[in-house]
């Protein structure tokens, strides 16, 4: 694998480390602030609202502009996000400082990928993108963590310097490394982006993501305070359960693509169900250090591990229903997991600052999820149907 493409994996891990970081630091946020927890929340609805909305329009904005300077951009607009973070003096100033790295995160794993397939022969180019997106799950497993403790021991803004530091080294890593004769293929207009939003089948499909995804995310967003003030344990022990978690969460990832090559509709029923009960039993294994640790374990392999299933179920029904603008689809279902995290954190926040508490996040994810359950199994009829009509038409042909 050529050295540029690791200049592209430690801007994608840095990159995770700055959306997912936050979930280890809300309690120190929201105390240093002087903010309610269901306001600290709110960072990550934001954020994810900036990738969910930015990516699409950025990306059809910036379609013309060569692929080296763009990244170079992209990476400076992330440490001037991350440096107002660690420099803001409000709760508002961080929230518009969050927005500025959403933009920079959306567009460059919309260019990123596309990139990294360039810089490999045409056999290397699946193994070339999944080493760059390896940056996002070794984020959550060692950046998240290591950024959480940093955040509880020297203040959450040193937490936002090491990241700013980690986009220096990602900026300086694609200005030297990176060539200068990158192609770009023909910029998708928001036009197209629209066509596919107009596809019934597709829109199903978002919404299993939107809520199979973010439904973890009610619960997730509250996870140190959960616990700390639920379980018991002491704040410093959250960023070694986070490590726990994290690495779950990259087996998640692993085994999904696994379970989900031969029929990913069968493949995240199943996860869905699993993933559903597991978030309903945390309800109850929340106020046991083991139990608690256990149910963690599961949830963070669950949670992930329908990702590579949602992506190529979007990326198998654009084939079939929006042909011409896959590449659109596929960009659009990553913007949709960006929408489920923005909702769950959102709702969570809503369930703590009501009458049943931080302690009910967990349950009513599993609604959430429970929703993508019944989407997919939806979806799945739809296809069968689709073939028996497709069946029953062919010797008629």
């Amino acid at each position: 694998m050529p050295l540029a493409l690791f200049a592209l994996t430690i801007a994608a891990y840095a990159i995770g480390t700055t959306e997912f970081v936050i979930v280890g630091l809300l309690p120190t946020v929201a105390n240093d602030l002087h903010i309610t927890l269901p306001l600290a929340g709110l960072i990550v609805s934001v954020y994810a609202l900036g990738v969910t909305f930015g990516a699409p329009i950025l990306t059809a904005l910036t379609g013309r502009i060569p692929r080296k300077p763009l990244l170079m951009g992209l990476m400076a607009l992330f440490v001037i996000g991350n440096t107002a973070a660690a420099l803001s003096p409000s709760y508002e100033t961080l929230l518009v400082a969050r927005v500025i790295s959403a933009f920079a995160h959306g567009v460059f794993f919309a260019v990123g990928a596309t990139i990294a397939a360039e810089l490999v022969p045409a056999d290397k180019r699946a193994s070339a993108i999944a080493l760059m997106f390896m940056g996002l799950t070794v984020a959550i497993v060692t950046g998240v963590p290591l950024g959480t403790f940093i955040g509880q021991s020297f203040g959450w803004r040193a937490t936002f310097w090491a990241v700013a530091g980690l986009g220096v080294v990602a900026f300086i890593g694609v200005a030297a490394l990176l060539p200068s004769n990158l192609s770009r293929a023909a910029p998708a207009s928001l036009m197209e982006q629209v066509r596919v939003l107009g596809s019934g089948r597709l829109l199903i499909a978002f919404g299993m993501t939107a809520l199979g995804y973010g439904g973890t995310f009610v619960a997730f967003t509250y996870l140190a305070t959960i616990l700390e003030d639920i379980t018991g344990f002491p704040a410093a022990s959250v960023s070694l359960i986070l490590v726990l978690y994290g690495v779950a969460i990259a087996a998640g990832n692993l085994a999904g693509g696994r379970i989900a090559d031969r029929n990913p509709v069968k493949a995240l029923v199943g996860l869905f169900a699993l993933q559903a009960l597991v978030l309903l039993a945390f309800s109850f294994t929340a106020v046991s250090p083991v139990l608690a640790l256990v149910t963690l374990a599961a949830l963070g392999f669950l949670s992930f591990a329908n990702v590579p299933g949602l992506q190529l179920y979007v990326v198998e029904l654009a084939k079939r229903t929006r042909p011409n603008a896959v590449d659109v689809a596929s960009a659009l279902n990553i913007a949709a997991f960006n929408l489920g995290i923005a909702l769950g954190a959102w709702i969570g926040g809503l369930v703590v600052a009501s009458q049943f508490g931080l302690g009910a996040t967990p349950w009513v994810g599993a609604i959430l999820v429970a929703g993508a359950l019944a989407l997919t199994l939806w979806s799945g009829a739809l296809d069968r149907r689709e073939a028996g009509l497709e069946a029953a038409a062919a010797p008629a042909e």
